[in-house]
Order: structure tokens, then C-alpha cells, then sequence
């Protein structure tokens, strides 16, 4: 441990400590700001800076209209090139599908944006900075102590200065760093299969390919192998997010006796050739960005909180990218525990399994239900299926547009039950109206 006996003419003081000025920490650091809490936030990276999950759901602009944070993203749509989003696009060989989020069951905001997340996430912590929290960029958390009744964490600035820092309360965000998941021995197996994306940013050349709708994420299952699939994010520019994930086997497939596809970006443009559907969409693509990598991104935890520390968003569980669900869990996330942290700060005893955990979960088993699905194949049927009841649609583009807490949509209720008989009857092109019967 690095942490040595602390001295108190050398220990910062702060109300709240939040590792990480993501989405979820800088929605949190709004959030408490407004409450009038001393907020301090120690982010390791410099702002703008790249990341993934660049398609935002409706159910996010919620939670950053409540952080006073939606505003500021509306300003500078134009600026940062944010596209406008109502929808889901699904692309298999010759079938095509879509989902419109403006027809959901539940209510709320039907569209949204796909951002340059390095923007997006920039404009949420400057706003934060101006609500009035202290974020440190550069600054990166050596050490943490949380038997202490005020945790404290030993911090190293990019200068090379190692300072101490004490708070009533800590906030993990940081994200795939999962900083106390890591020093409090939290992690646990995550029971999904270890998966790979491939992905970059490419500028996509389809501005006039009539099949391709610029206001939706599209997303094209495999044709050889329907638990492979690719992303394409549009943005307002020109330009698209482009990747695919897999198992690596899928992967070792494509580079079995070809060396020269160790680069990353032969490997995907290998993989993008092997399917023509995708192919003809992106066929006057410019590969220009850096091809990037991440493996094994699914994670679990033993817990989410304890009396003085919290796990916000992908600190605490991150599922899979293919339904865009990780910014709207982070936002959720916040949105429910600051308000348990002011009481906290209050001096009043917060069952944090029952108040947090539990209502967080909730939701984020509702995105499990259907990643599970998606990967097994159930609900690529429902997805594909040419008989669909439109009572049903909507539900489903509920769960698609975030709103996977509105505990009012039937097809939450036994979801995963409900989602493998719908398979079925889609499969067997029977009624699908008969799965609200389950």
C-alpha cells in the first residue's frame, strides 16, 4: 500500500471525491453542484480525449436535462457535427429492419444524437467546471483508503507531485479504468463470452446511398456468423464510427495464414470485404483514423456501494456495446445516487443494496435480457421477423431508445422468458401477440 499514516497539515479537503470526469462523473459533479456540495474530480486523462459509445439514447436526455447539462450539448450540435437520431437500423445479408424511436411505448424524449464522444464528454465537464466543481486533469489516483469513515486518495499530478486527498464521500467513475473495482479487489467474472471490438473512425462516403437513413445507428449481423457484427455511427460530417465485435475466434479465422493482417486495419478491412451487404454501404469509405482494439470489456463487481463510496456506470458493470446502453447506465446511475450522497452527507444511514444497487440492476438486467438474446441469436429473429405486431414494436423500441427502468412495459416483465418465446413465434410465423400472454 502506498498509503502511509496521514498527516493532517498536508490532506486536501473536499465534500465529495469522484474519480473520472466521464459522463457519469460529470453528471454527478453537476448534479451535487447544484445541491451546493464541494465537489473534486480527479481525471487522469487530458479533455477532449477519444472513446467509444458514440450513439446516445433518448432516456440519456433525460438525465442530463435533470444534470442542467442537456443545454450546453444543444449549442453545439452544429459545432461538433452531432447527428440527429430517432432510431435503430438492422442490416442481415438482404434483410433489412428498422425501429423508430419516436413510436416507443414509454415516455420520454424520442431522439437524441450520436457524438464525437471526445466533444460530448469535453462539453459535460467543462459545464461541470462551471457549475463549480474542481476537476484535475492530468492527476491520477495511486492509492485509496476507504476504512476510513471519510475515504481518502493518494493522487499524483502529472508534474510529479503526490498529494493526499480526503472526502466524505467517493464516487468512482472512471470508467474501463475501474479504479476501486481494482484497488478494493471488486471485480468479479462477467458470465458473458470474452469479446473483442475492432473499431475507428472512417469518413463513410454513403451522403447518397438512399438505403442508408444518416438519422439511425446501423447495425449489420454477420452473415457467416450471426454472433459477429458491425457497428456504423454517422455523424453530421461525413464521417462515421465504424467497428466490429466478436468473439476472437472469429477473428483468429480471418488471420490464419495471412501475416500481413496483424495491422488492425487490414484485419477489419478484411473483415468488412467478407460482407457484401456492409460492403456496398461503405464502398467509397476512406479508412483515415488509426484502427483502435479493446478485448474483454464486460465486467461485474461483487457490489456497487458501501456507506462511503459508490460505483457509477462502467466502473461498476459494463454489459456490450450493441445496443449503446453504457452512457445511458452512466447517467442513470448518477441520477440515483447523488441524491443518496447529500443524505449521506446528511448524517442519515442509506441502505445503499436496496436504494442504489437493486434499482439500478433492475435495468440494467432488462439490457442484459437482450444482449443475452441478441448473442443467442432469439432476438436477431425477433429483429428480422417480416410478421411484427406493432404493440409489440413499440415496446421493444422502448427497451431500444434506454428506457429499460420503465417497469410498465410488459415485455420487461420476464424478460428473458418473454424474448426466447417471441423467437418462437416468430420463427414459426405465428401471432407475436401472444408472448404478452406469458
Amino acid at each position: 500500500m502506498i498509503m502511509q499514516q496521514i498527516q493532517d497539515n498536508n490532506l486536501q479537503q473536499t465534500d465529495v471525491i469522484i474519480i473520472g470526469a466521464g459522463p457519469s462523473g460529470s453528471s454527478a459533479a453537476a448534479l451535487l453542484r447544484h445541491k451546493g456540495i464541494q465537489v473534486t474530480i480527479i481525471e487522469k486523462q487530458h479533455f477532449p480525449r477519444f472513446s467509444i459509445g458514440e450513439s446516445l439514447l433518448p432516456q440519456s436526455m433525460v438525465f442530463l436535462e435533470e444534470a442542467g447539462l442537456l443545454e450546453i450539448v444543444k449549442d453545439h450540435v452544429e459545432r461538433c457535427a452531432f447527428q440527429f437520431k430517432n432510431g435503430a437500423a438492422f442490416l442481415r445479408g438482404q434483410q433489412r429492419s428498422f425501429y423508430d424511436f419516436t413510436q416507443k411505448f414509454s415516455d420520454g424524449p424520442g431522439t437524441t444524437w450520436q457524438v464525437r464522444r471526445g466533444d460530448f464528454d469535453h462539453l459535460l465537464a467543462k459545464q461541470a467546471q462551471k457549475y463549480g466543481a474542481d476537476i484535475r486533469f492530468g492527476h491520477e489516483v495511486l492509492d485509496v483508503n476507504v476504512e476510513l469513515a471519510h475515504p481518502v486518495v493518494t493522487v499524483k499530478s502529472e508534474q510529479g507531485g503526490v498529494y493526499q486527498l480526503q472526502g466524505k464521500f467517493l464516487l468512482d467513475a472512471s470508467g474501463f479504468g475501474r479504479i476501486l473495482p481494482k484497488f478494493l479487489n471488486l471485480e468479479s467474472p462477467s458470465n458473458f463470452p470474452v469479446r473483442r471490438a475492432l473499431f475507428t473512425h472512417i469518413e463513410d462516403g454513403i451522403a447518397n446511398d438512399a438505403s442508408f437513413d444518416r438519422n439511425k445507428i446501423l447495425i449489420t449481423v454477420h452473415e457467416k456468423d450471426h454472433r459477429a457484427w458491425y457497428w456504423l455511427i454517422p455523424f453530421a460530417d461525413g464521417r462515421s464510427s465504424f467497428g466490429v465485435v466478436a468473439e476472437q475466434d472469429f477473428f483468429d479465422a480471418y488471420l490464419t495464414g495471412n501475416a500481413d493482417l496483424d495491422q488492425h486495419e487490414q484485419l477489419l478491412k478484411r473483415i468488412l470485404a467478407d460482407d457484401p451487404s456492409l460492403s456496398h454501404v461503405l464502398n467509397a469509405a476512406k479508412f483515415d483514423t488509426p484502427v483502435r482494439t479493446l478485448v474483454g470489456y464486460s465486467a461485474n463487481v461483487k457490489h456497487l456501494a458501501q456507506s462511503n463510496y459508490a460505483l457509477l456506470g462502467n466502473a461498476g458493470e459494463f454489459l456490450d456495446p450493441v445496443f449503446s446502453s453504457g452512457v445511458t447506465i452512466a447517467l442513470k446511475s448518477s441520477s440515483l445516487a447523488i441524491p443518496l450522497v447529500e443524505r449521506t452527507l446528511n448524517g442519515e444511514q442509506i441502505d445503499w443494496l436496496t436504494e442504489y444497487e437493486q434499482p439500478l440492476r433492475q435495468g440494467i438486467q432488462i439490457f442484459r435480457a437482450y444482449v443475452e438474446a441478441w448473442y443467442s441469436g432469439e432476438f436477431q429473429d425477433v429483429v428480422f421477423s417480416t410478421l411484427k405486431n406493432p404493440e409489440i414494436e413499440r415496446m421493444i423500441a422502448s427497451l431500444l431508445a434506454g428506457y429499460a427502468w420503465d417497469m410498465n412495459n410488459p415485455m420487461h416483465k420476464n424478460a428473458k422468458r418473454r424474448l426466447a418465446t417471441l423467437a418462437e413465434y416468430c420463427r414459426d410465423d405465428q401471432p407475436q401477440a401472444k408472448v404478452l400472454d406469458v
